[in-house]
């Protein structure tokens, strides 16, 4: 998985700044890759989908504004060609504490709710990636309530 999140990267310039081990790389890139799979559910990402998918990996891994924008394009891609969700939560159930994997969840449904609109495949594919983090349902549904709160 590293080898191949360094093989897409390779074709993007990664700023100075942008300076992280391979392994916080590809945590950014799975988790900005599920995102954009989450907005890709109901067959449109809208713009504003794109914005909360930029604010949320710029917040979360205190990015710079252009280092986001160049995950972001590369988890664009990834999306429009992974065939499995396993290698990104994979990496994350490696990587990351429960708390960080709640904080995916919530995220997500960030995304989600950025549109005003909340499409039964893209809570599907919450309820999936929440699954396969090992998220339990009461979280799930909690982190769900808060998106619509907001």
């Amino acid at each position: 998985m590293i080898t191949r999140i360094k093989n897409l990267f390779a074709g993007y310039a990664v700023p100075v700044d942008a300076v992280v081990d391979e392994g916080e790389q590809a945590l950014q890139l799975a988790t900005a890759t599920l995102l954009m799979e989450v907005a890709r559910a109901d067959t449109h990402i809208s713009d504003e989908e794109r914005q909360a998918i930029c604010d949320a990996i710029e917040t979360h891994y205190g990015l710079s504004h252009e280092t986001t924008r160049q995950i972001i394009r590369t988890a664009e891609h990834e999306a429009e060609h992974s065939t499995s969700l396993y290698p990104f939560t994979r990496l994350i159930n490696r990587e990351c504490d429960y708390q960080d994997k709640l904080e995916i969840i919530r995220m997500l449904w960030r995304v989600i709710r950025a549109d005003d609109c909340t499409d039964k495949h893209e809570e599907h594919l919450v309820r999936r990636v929440a699954d396969l983090l090992h998220v339990p349902h009461r979280e799930f549904i909690r982190a769900k309530l808060l998106a619509l709160e907001t």
